[in-house]
């Protein structure tokens, strides 16, 4: 005979199974009988101030550790607020779980009025979800929390939503044993696909990798097959810091210069490594590339979305490269990172006719020369402009140990500044809503990252405009006690809309904001606030906030153009 449990308990006891330690939400009404049995389950609980706050701060969660975030709503509105971070977490391939109620099973088809009603939960998060599963009974709901942890534990992870009918979470019904998801073995790359590619890039005279987010956890079978091509590497957004930014061969997150974007399209092989090489990792539409595109991912779909692959490798990245590396071979000999021409020197293996070693291919170019050349030319495109936040971000690295997490928001600071100009390597983490492009993400994923490593510097990097839809997660940073910085660049209002208007010949129009006095705002919640008018402001502050418990909110004041 079975477990008797009410289907409050059946969601507790499966997400503890699958090893959940910690949820964010907002009890209401309606999954009271969840909330009932977290703490004896051993799931800690974060309380935002708001749903979607909830759904950035177990995604910061999930980017971190490695494991899914999980969000607790009550029905309808509460849901749908959690909605944005849905889409966010399916855009960046995050593994986010939304637990919520819903209509109960036999609620009749005609609206009745009942508190938080809504047409079709499970429609609207099928939209921005990989699925959308609405329970029967409460015996289903192992199967639905094991269905999508085997989700996120094969192939690319994406957010799902299980839904409760509110009268199931409150009856008491037989279960059988837990039901957990299998252990995933990651999958391997077919043999012949990385011979092709193997003798793709042996043969190639001016490679480059791009390196997407899906490389996260083969950093090091990366820079192996980088150093050993001699190829220069680009990343993506969510891929910044799997290369060293400092690597001679680092390009850094500079998809979207012009200069850069040429250099790819004449590049005879392209090495793209869990990446989509989407609109949004470009800013612009993807140049067509010339030269063989190679792509490594776990996605299937990847293989034809978008730029088609020439040689398409579906698996693991981790083992894809590693196994790439192995068929690669010794293509050369190296000079401090790079592939050069053997009559260089250096180790090269055994040498083949005329004193080159076996598969050696004398490129066309310097390599590390080519690199430098390429990152001062992105520099000098936008000099003027990102010249603003140079000092300040260069402030912020010399505080900040090597494994900060530093989340971000969808502002000019961050992707104009940060994301080119604030060098990373491996020990860090770059937090960035990247394809969704949501607003006010970095305050709550950095309560989220904070939760999840209390002993790691995260630190919140946004605009005036981004941080004023999540501002009230002060609160529950203040709530958590734990140092948070909070920089926020404040250009007067929403920077990058009143630039485009400017240059469609519009008068901007609703893009100023009335100035807020956000230090004193931080402060009546319970923070701290500040203001830095220089970067050696900047960096004393930052250095004070993290050893401060609680938020501490830091405005840089901009000039509005």
């Amino acid at each position: 005979m079975g477990e008797i449990l009410t289907g409050g308990e059946a969601v507790v006891r499966a997400l503890s199974g699958h090893g959940v330690t910690r949820a964010f939400g907002i009890p209401g009404t309606h999954n009271l009988e969840i909330y009932r049995h977290l703490s004896a389950y051993g799931v800690r609980h974060v309380l935002t101030r708001h749903e979607q706050g909830a759904g950035y701060a177990a995604d910061g969660y999930a980017r971190v550790t490695g494991r899914p975030g999980v969000v607790l709503t009550t029905t309808g509105p509460a849901l749908l607020n959690a909605a944005a971070a849905v889409g966010q977490a399916y855009s960046d391939s995050v593994p986010l779980l939304v637990v919520s109620p819903g209509m109960p099973l036999r609620h009749p088809r005609l609206a009745t009025g009942l508190l938080h009603e809504t047409r079709s939960q499970t429609e609207a998060l099928r939209g921005v979800a990989a699925f959308s599963h609405r329970v029967s009974s409460v015996a289903e709901i192992d199967t639905a929390v094991a269905r999508a942890f085997t989700l996120f534990r094969t192939g690319r992870p994406r957010p799902a939503h299980i839904e409760i009918p509110l009268d199931l979470l409150e009856a008491a019904e037989e279960t059988g044993p837990a039901r957990v998801a299998p252990a995933a073995v990651p999958l391997a790359p077919a043999p012949l696909a990385v011979a092709r590619a193997a003798d793709a890039l042996r043969e190639a005279r001016r490679p480059a990798l791009v390196v997407g987010g899906g490389a996260r956890d083969a950093a090091a079978p990366v820079l192996a097959l980088a150093e050993r091509l001699g190829a220069p590497v680009l990343t993506t957004a969510n891929g910044k810091g799997i290369v060293p930014e400092t690597h001679p061969l680092a390009l850094g997150v500079s998809l979207h210069s012009p200069a850069v974007r040429d250099w790819l399209t004449e590049r005879d092989a392209v090495l793209a490594v869990g990446t989509e090489l989407a609109e949004s990792d470009f800013w612009s539409a993807p140049p067509a590339l010339n030269g063989t595109l190679i792509r490594v991912d776990v996605d299937p779909d990847q293989m034809y979305a978008g730029t088609a692959a020439d040689v398409a490798v579906v698996g693991d990245a981790l083992l894809s490269l590693t196994a790439l590396l192995a068929a690669v071979g010794e293509t050369g000999g190296t000079t401090g990172h790079a592939r050069v021409p053997a009559a260089a020197g250096g180790p090269g293996g055994a040498e083949g006719p005329g004193g080159e070693p076996p598969h050696a291919r004398v490129p066309d170019e310097d390599p590390l020369r080519r690199a430098a050349e390429l990152r001062a030319a992105r520099n000098a495109e936008t000099a003027r402009r990102d010249a603003r936040w140079i000092p300040y971000l260069r402030a912020m690295r010399s505080v900040l140990p090597e494994d900060a997490v530093i989340t971000s928001d969808s502002a000019q600071c961050c992707y104009y500044g940060a994301l080119p100009h604030l060098p990373l390597g491996p020990a860090g983490r770059y937090l960035h809503p990247t394809g969704y492009g949501t607003l006010g993400y970095a305050l709550p994923a950095a309560i989220g990252a904070k939760a999840a490593c209390p002993g790691r510097e995260v630190v919140a990097l946004s605009g005036d405009g981004g941080l004023q839809f999540t501002v009230q997660e002060l609160a529950t940073a203040v709530q958590l006690r734990l140092p948070l910085p909070v920089v926020v660049f404040d250009n007067g209002g929403y920077g990058e809309i009143r630039d485009e208007m400017a240059a469609r010949g519009d008068t901007p129009t609703d893009v100023d904001l009335a100035p807020v006095d956000l230090p004193a705002l931080a402060r009546a919640y319970g923070g701290q606030g500040t203001h830095a008018h220089s970067p050696e402001e900047l960096g004393a502050a930052l250095a004070e906030a993290l050893r401060t418990p609680g938020p501490t909110l830091i405005v840089v004041p901009e000039e509005t153009r």
